[in-house]
């Protein structure tokens, strides 16, 4: 009556032993480290690079728990932070800008443990410490550029169309066309109806000349300042997956603002940076009809040009219009130009500009481009080299005076994505590992007082079935952990409070089994048909308590956000684990302790 098949012992008994190990790591705790990693194209991670950032640290006398390599780089663990910070500064220094030596946080498991895939809890920010952001997207910047992207598409679709126009400028929140009669402006409004819905054209006369100003319909700027919002969040995302951050919160806040949490980051200032830079690349036209000597000396620009300087220091006329932006970028990397052997960025555009590009070339043979990187509204000629032929494929590569590490950050930023309009960090905060380690030990204690307290009043009101109940509730929380390691989750006090409320309602499925079992020994039931029926009849009641509770998790993750769903998937899971211990692995034991007695007098409970 009460004894359960082989398979169903081995069951049990191999999920006791899998949420033993995945737990595990989570004891271990983290040490500090620092990771060396070189740039893309140069040396490889290796042996070699182990021993020579051995021998930097062994040369100044910084003593470490031992030294790693994979392919992400050499990963070096010390006793404290301050060593961590000190070997940082010293490695730098003596490895070079070939180099990138980041701050790191490395799990104290042992290895074994990692080889069999048991990897620790993410913690959150409030756990681990780490960077929180407040970021506010520039909506009158995302309608400049979208009309810069605008400026660009008018001029390639007006010459594909054949049809004169006298310039193209951006004029504030406007891009102004101009012509030299009326028949030409009609052709580019009918053509520009056409291919840009989104514009709001309007004729104007300005003496002898014929002018169309094209501006923004308020539903499309609308829909642009959404669709910055959305695209900056995005390439955010891209830019910290780069920095390798474990699970980041990046989310809207409001209608242009949006919230960045980087736990467990120590190198702020290098997230600081990669998050708050606006690098987009923008190719233009190098005007060479005026004299750049007498613009810089008489202070006057002429109109449709800008004034910039070279990395050579030499002062440069570059036309205002954009004929390419980075948005058409589809990769890059940092790399060597192939005869200086200068460092440089190698990119590949998508196919819409790769025609603009050969199209560009094709015009503009003999004429110097030149390829600005912008930053924060400020522009900067990376170089401004002379189109030689057409050049064809969609590949471009930019070089000029780059170190190795700048071409890196550039690749990065450019690869990642522009972001569709600036954003100023707003707010900033540093949660401080001592603050997330005095919150990991008081979530901790909780939880363990909590189960210490219901493990006594369990047996003491249960006797020897109320130490069954202990041992399934001790199997549920090793097996929730066990879980949240296993998915990688990321662990707030939210979620510490989850594990406590599991705890709390994870006991009530015992309770009603041994309730139950007692009732039937009143009624007159024999020990094991008592035991039997205990275990049958609770079953439903507890598998409709547990659906009304996982229904409303279930509620929480879909309309909850940030702690909320951490709460949640906690409290599904914790459900999940709390019903398998308390009916099948309480049950096991009962079984393998009372199963056997044919005639069976009393049951302790």
């Amino acid at each position: 009556m009460n004894r359960y098949p082989l398979w169903k012992y081995l069951v049990i008994a191999v999920a006791m032993l899998s949420g033993l190990i995945f737990t595990l790591p989570n004891f271990f705790g983290e040490s500090p480290a620092v990771q060396v990693s070189p740039m893309r194209g140069m040396t490889k991670v290796d042996q070699g690079l182990m021993k020579q950032v051995e021998d930097v640290l062994k040369k100044n006398n910084l003593a470490n728990q031992g030294i790693t390599f994979d392919s992400s780089g050499v990963k070096v663990r010390f006793a404290d932070a301050d060593t961590q910070i000190k070997a940082k500064d010293i490695l730098q220094s003596n490895l070079g800008e070939n180099f990138v030596v980041a701050l790191n946080l490395l799990s104290s498991a042992p290895k074994w443990l990692s080889n069999l895939g048991a990897l620790p809890m993410y913690l959150g920010l409030d756990l681990r410490g780490g960077v929180h952001f407040l970021l506010q997207v520039d909506m009158k910047g995302a309608i400049t550029k979208a009309l810069d992207r605008y400026n660009g598409d008018i001029r390639t679709s007006l010459r594909e169309k054949k049809i004169a126009y006298a310039g193209i400028s951006r004029q504030d929140q406007a891009v102004e066309i101009k012509f030299r009669d009326a028949e030409s402006r009609q052709k580019a409004m009918d053509e520009l109806q056409k291919t840009s819905p989104d514009l709001l054209l309007k004729e104007v006369e300005d003496g002898s000349e014929f002018k169309l100003v094209a501006t923004l319909k308020l539903g499309a700027q609308k829909r642009i300042q959404e669709f910055a919002l959305q695209q900056n969040i995005t390439t955010l995302r891209n830019r910290i997956n780069e920095l390798g951050v474990a699970e980041p919160i990046i989310q809207q806040q409001g209608i242009d603002r949006v919230v960045v949490q980087l736990p467990g980051v120590q190198d702020t200032a290098k997230a600081k940076d990669i998050l708050g830079r606006t690098a987009t690349l923008e190719i233009r036209m190098v005007d060479e009809e005026h004299d750049v000597t007498a613009a810089v000396q008489s202070g006057q620009i002429p109109f449709g040009s800008e004034l910039y300087t070279e990395r050579k220091g030499l002062p440069l006329l570059v036309k205002k219009g954009v004929v390419l932006t980075g948005d058409y970028i589809s990769d890059a990397q940092p790399g060597f130009e192939g005869q200086s052997g200068e460092p440089a960025v190698h990119l590949n555009l998508d196919g819409r500009g790769a025609r603009i590009f050969k199209q560009l070339t094709r015009d503009n043979v003999g004429k110097r481009m030149a390829i600005l990187l912008i930053e924060k509204g400020k522009g900067e000629v990376i170089t401004a080299p002379v189109i030689r032929e057409e050049i064809g494929g969609g590949r471009v590569q930019i070089s000029g005076r780059m170190t190795t590490m700048e071409a890196s950050d550039v690749a990065l930023l450019l690869r990642a994505g522009a972001l569709a309009a600036p954003m100023d960090i707003i707010e900033e905060r540093t949660v401080g590992p001592s603050m997330g380690a005095e919150n990991i030990a008081k979530g901790f204690n909780s939880n363990v007082y909590g189960f210490v307290a219901i493990a006594a009043f369990m047996m003491f009101y249960y006797r020897f079935f109320g130490m069954v109940s202990t041992a399934a509730l001790a199997v549920n929380v090793f097996l929730l952990v066990a879980m949240l390691s296993l998915l990688q989750a990321t662990l707030t006090l939210p979620g510490m409070a989850g594990i406590a409320l599991t705890v709390g309602m994870a006991i009530d499925s015992n309770v009603l089994i041994n309730e139950r079992i007692r009732e039937e020994l009143r009624n007159g039931s024999s020990p094991q048909a008592a035991i039997h029926a205990g275990y049958e009849r609770a079953f439903a009641t507890i598998l409709d308590s547990n659906i009304t509770t996982l229904i409303a998790g279930v509620a929480l993750f879909w309309l909850g956000s940030g702690p909320v769903r951490g709460f949640a998937v906690v409290l599904c899971l914790g459900i999940l684990t709390s019903m398998f211990s308390a009916v099948v692995v309480s049950r096991g034991i009962v079984n393998l302790t009372y199963g056997r007695k044919a005639r069976l007098e009393k049951v302790s409970i």
